[in-house]
């Protein structure tokens, strides 16, 4: 008999003033705009037809926000998970990008090449959060083997999460690009692991900022 597979959607969080204008966000907790807003409710109704088991959540705002609208209508209490939390950025946090650039050329270097390399004070590194937040997804699959799940979080989480999933070496994290509100789908097999289904739909966004680093 052959087995129901696990499926995942993962979602980044909407736009927030900070995706704008430019600045790294890390733990700071910083709100959805008024197009995040937008971009939530329309990525709601991308998934409305989607039969989700449970809705799990990065605990800064502007992910939860971004699972509201998904959670309303299917009687659906919203988890918060830790594992899923952002990145933290330890000095880096809510900075402009190109003051960074500016006073740590070569540090900025190095995290538009390779920042799986990058040690910033009292920051996390890009290993970490792909530890953690894999350990917590699979956590979650086990709990909900055979369902069809959501989790709402961060660029700086996703795409190492990715990375673990598909078991891809360093240098990784470049090798993806994501937009704000985007959701991937992914499924679990016993016998295959994580395979990427879809990866940063858009089709339902009408306008967003793409971020390049």
């Amino acid at each position: 008999m052959s087995e129901t597979p696990t499926t995942l959607y993962l979602v980044r969080h909407g736009e927030t003033a900070s995706n704008v204008e430019g600045r790294f966000r890390g733990k700071a907790d910083i709100p959805l705009s008024e197009n995040g807003l937008l971009q939530a409710q329309n990525l709601a109704d991308a998934l409305s037809n989607v039969p989700l088991s449970a809705i799990y959540s990065s605990p800064l705002s502007r992910a939860l926000k971004t699972a509201e609208p998904i959670a309303q209508g299917r009687n659906l209490k919203i988890k918060i998970h830790p594992g899923f939390d952002n990145i933290n950025l330890g000095e880096w946090t809510d900075r402009p990008k190109a003051e960074i650039e500016a006073m740590f050329p070569e540090l900025w270097k190095l995290w538009i090449t390779e920042p799986e390399k990058l040690t910033i004070p009292d920051a996390e590194a890009i290993d970490e959060v792909r530890a953690r937040s894999f350990a917590a997804l699979e956590e979650l699959a086990a709990v909900h083997e055979g369902e069809t799940f959501a989790v709402v979080t961060h660029r700086a989480v996703i795409k190492p999460l990715v990375s673990a999933m598909l078991d891809l070496p360093a240098p990784y994290f470049w090798r993806f690009h994501l937009d704000t509100a985007s959701y991937s789908i992914f499924r679990r097999s016993r016998i295959n692991g994580w395979t990427m289904v879809n990866f940063n739909l858009t089709h339902h966004l009408f306008e967003s900022v793409e971020e390049i680093y």
